[in-house]
């Protein structure tokens, strides 16, 4: 009985032993995973490779674009319309500026023609520009200009300035030669017509300030 009774206590001192045993394991083991998850966000390489998959992608504007050639400057006797007339529009940079006699039939207080180039072949375009003492002469001049043009339309419309419509604008295809093109538009008392090939010239009038 008394070796009965000793036998069973040892049992059960082993099974506890073994029992406790065990929780310590699992406890070491679960402070392994916790400790492993967290390193696994307070580690810096972690929390960089997070930032970087957060960022949204970069999209690449392209820079304006910034004429490769040097604008020639003007007489140092310019009127305040020729010095108007911009150095630069986009890469088209000004080449070549004088008096023009191109309109005199109507009679304008002056007139010059304007040649722009981004330097490569066949960029070039011209611009005719000339002022009126009324916005009335200079839309006739706009109109006869209009009736002269027998290209087909590709943009028309009307221009404001400051929420005022100060004149219209047309853009037409040479007639024959669908590469070509003609801009003219009217602006208050001025009057301007743009020719060259139909790329550089839908390019330059949308862009240029008058």
């Amino acid at each position: 009985m008394n070796s009965y009774t000793n036998n069973s206590s040892t049992s059960s001192q082993g099974f506890s032993a073994s029992h406790n045993n065990l929780r310590k394991v699992l406890i070491v083991a679960l402070i392994v995973v916790v400790l492993a998850i967290a390193s696994a966000f307070v580690w810096p390489g972690w929390a960089l490779n997070h930032q970087q998959n957060a960022q949204p992608a970069k999209t690449q504007v392209p820079s304006a674009k910034t004429p490769s050639i040097k604008a020639k400057d003007l007489p140092s006797t310019s009127t305040a319309l020729l010095k108007a007339m911009p150095d630069t529009v986009l890469d088209f940079a000004r080449v070549d500026a004088s008096a023009s006699a191109k309109w005199s039939s109507a009679s304008p207080l002056e007139e010059y023609t304007v040649k722009y180039s981004t330097g490569e072949s066949g960029s070039d375009v011209s611009l005719v520009v000339a002022q009126w003492s009324s916005r009335d002469l200079a839309n006739k001049q706009y109109e006869l200009l209009l009736d002269g043009l027998s290209g087909v339309d590709v943009a028309s419309g009307k221009i404001q300035v400051s929420g005022k419509t100060t004149g219209s604008y047309v853009l037409k295809t040479e007639s024959g030669n669908k590469a070509k093109a003609s801009a003219i538009w009217q602006n208050d008392t001025a009057v301007f017509e743009l020719t060259g090939s139909k790329q550089s010239v839908e390019r330059f009038y949308k862009q240029f300030p008058m």
